[in-house]
């Protein structure tokens, strides 16, 4: 019987929905002392495996069919069995945003939800490692994976963490690879240039914007987060306000560095920048800081967005901007996050450098991953993945546009906010269903 079928049988014939409820109860029941709760989870367990045993006599492969059964719906299992018909193959490896992916301020109080950390776990008994892919600290998300998932995961030499946006990989138990600084392999002048925003950034802020930002513990990226709720107004105005000043200063420190684009080089910054903002603002406006406006307004319609409801984007023409400014420029990243963050990194430390490199440590020679993400920086690493045909991918329904759009594209696996364990159930199932033959 082909295995559409057996799907069918599995799901008219046994009520899978109560045996699900058992398995979910027994995964994530709370470590308490009392016994009459300890007798309950004990009476759950047997009945578990009753109504497993059952489904393990009726099918051939009745364990993988019982294993499916208890975690998958029947649309994430029909799911499951799409993806394996298309791309015959098992996933070898998870790479997992944690912000709005994993965990949601929406929906999850900003915590990973249990049963998503349980199915991780099943994931890493299977021997699937987990590559943690995130914009935040190493210290912050090592913090909370050892919170989530235990010491002995994150220590197992099966977990990486590929830390602010792709700077550095963090792999416990590799020795000397354990971690890689991959910012190290920059050239002197790009570290400069961080490190000149990163000493300037919050000392010559605006005196509202230092009370109302704060900068994010980096190794190297330059990151204003809002003394806020992410999500708020305060934090979205906050933000916006961030955005802008740290375009401009990037612009400045960049002109410094090369010895171009000072106050003083042009008679008024309106030759540069005309109509940009207020008069007052306009003529405190240096030509580098015009320059870096426009460059990344013309870059990315988030950005320019943000200038164009300030009032704040310069008509420079591109012709307008020296060739070194511009070849700095397509270095640096600025990304905005809404109501989150403000921030700058190098292009040439992304997301995808730093999954290689985990990839590489973990020696996953033939990756085919579950990419999970919500930004622009795990589009990359989807992109990636799509390009090398090694892996699929997956985003909530309130990731950023092109993220949705090239998701909706390939598979359609969008999940709803805050339930990343759907599609996580969906690769076990689909894992499930490779051993199927």
């Amino acid at each position: 019987m082909e295995r559409h079928d057996l799907l069918y049988r599995l799901y008219d014939e046994f009520d899978t929905e109560q045996l699900r409820e058992y398995q979910q109860f027994v995964d994530v029941f709370p470590p308490v002392d009392s016994r009459v709760a300890l007798e309950h989870w004990q009476n759950a367990t047997e009945e578990l495996d009753e109504r497993k045993d059952e489904i393990r006599t009726a099918f051939a492969t009745g364990e993988t069919f019982a294993e499916i059964a208890a975690r998958a719906t029947r649309g994430e299992a029909f799911t499951a069995l799409d993806l394996h018909t298309k791309y015959d193959r098992a996933v070898n490896v998870l790479v997992l945003d944690v912000d709005e992916t994993l965990r949601s301020a929406g929906e999850t109080d900003n915590e990973i939800p249990r049963d998503t950390l349980h199915l991780l776990t099943e994931f890493h008994e299977a021997g699937v490692p987990i590559v943690i892919c995130t914009g935040q600290t190493l210290e912050n998300v090592k913090g909370f994976m050892i919170q989530g998932l235990g010491s002995e995961i994150v220590h197992s030499g099966d977990l990486s963490i590929v830390y602010e946006a792709g700077t550095g990989v963090f792999t416990p138990g590799h020795g000397a690879d354990t971690k890689q600084l991959l910012y190290e392999d920059l050239d002197d002048r790009m570290r400069s240039v961080f490190d000149g925003v990163r000493s300037r950034v919050l000392p010559e802020a605006p005196g509202e914007l230092r009370r109302g930002c704060h900068l994010q513990g980096n190794e190297f990226n330059v990151t204003l987060k809002p003394n806020f709720e992410t999500g708020s107004t305060r934090a979205r105005e906050m933000i916006d306000d961030a955005l802008v000043y740290l375009i401009d200063l990037l612009g400045d420190v960049v002109a410094s560095e090369l010895g171009v684009g000072a106050a003083d080089d042009a008679a008024s910054s309106e030759d540069v920048a005309d109509g940009a903002g207020s008069a007052s603002e306009q003529d405190s406006l240096t030509p580098a800081s015009a320059w870096a406006r426009s460059f990344y307004g013309h870059a990315d319609p988030e950005i320019r967005g943000v200038l164009e409801r300030a009032g704040e984007f310069p008509d420079a023409a591109s012709d307008e901007l020296p060739d070194a400014v511009a070849e700095t420029f397509d270095r640096i990243d600025v990304a905005y996050y809404e109501a989150d963050a403000a921030e700058i990194g190098s292009l040439e430390l992304n997301k995808v450098v730093g999954v290689e490199a985990a990839l590489d440590v973990l020696g996953v020679e033939d990756p085919f991953a579950l990419v999970m993400g919500d930004s622009k920086s795990d589009r990359r690493v989807m992109e990636w993945v799509d390009e090398h045909d090694a892996g699929i991918a997956a985003a909530p329904d309130h990731a950023s546009q092109e993220t949705l759009e090239h998701v909706l594209e390939r598979d359609e696996l969008v999940f709803d906010r805050g339930r990343s364990v759907e599609m996580l159930r969906t690769a076990h199932a689909l894992n499930q269903l490779d051993s199927v033959r």
